[in-house]
């Protein structure tokens, strides 16, 4: 591969938009080990929230699947491989991206959810505020005597 060509493909993989339109792949092989990658993020992400007993699996799975993204990034920055095989490797780096964007958005509550949630709270802390200034309650919470 000519060091255009690589640069252009690690270009490619670390654009802010690449994962934008990309596909999560079927079936990705991780550490030597096939995973059936789609199937496992579609099956956690229809759920509302990750299960307790389900969070361990996620977490093994993202720290998995961004290990194996360095080590198809390292294959690419060090000219290991001839450029059709780089092409392959920055799609299915894109692709692990996706999967991991997707495994990532599912603890974040949406934004509706979160700013309302921080307007409870800055409304909250805004008047604990005013009754500590105006001398209403003490730090203890009791009222203040003159």
């Amino acid at each position: 591969m000519r060091e255009y060509e690589r640069k252009g493909l690690l270009e490619r993989v670390e654009r802010e938009a690449a994962t934008v339109g990309a596909r999560i792949p079927e079936e990705i092989e991780v550490q030597g080990e096939p995973i059936d990658l789609q199937s496992f993020v579609f099956e956690i992400k229809r759920r509302e929230t990750v299960p307790p007993g389900e969070r361990d699996r996620v977490e093994r799975a993202k720290r998995n699947l961004r290990r194996e993204r360095l080590e198809r990034l390292e294959r690419i920055e060090e000219n290991e491989v001839s450029y059709e095989r780089g092409e392959e490797l920055a799609a299915s780096i894109i692709g692990i991206d996706r999967a991991l964007e997707a495994l990532e958005g599912l603890n974040a509550p949406d934004p509706e959810t979160e700013a309302k949630r921080q307007e409870a709270a800055d409304r909250k802390r805004w008047m604990n505020f005013l009754k500590k200034a105006l001398g209403r309650e003490d730090a203890g919470g009791g009222r203040t005597r003159f």
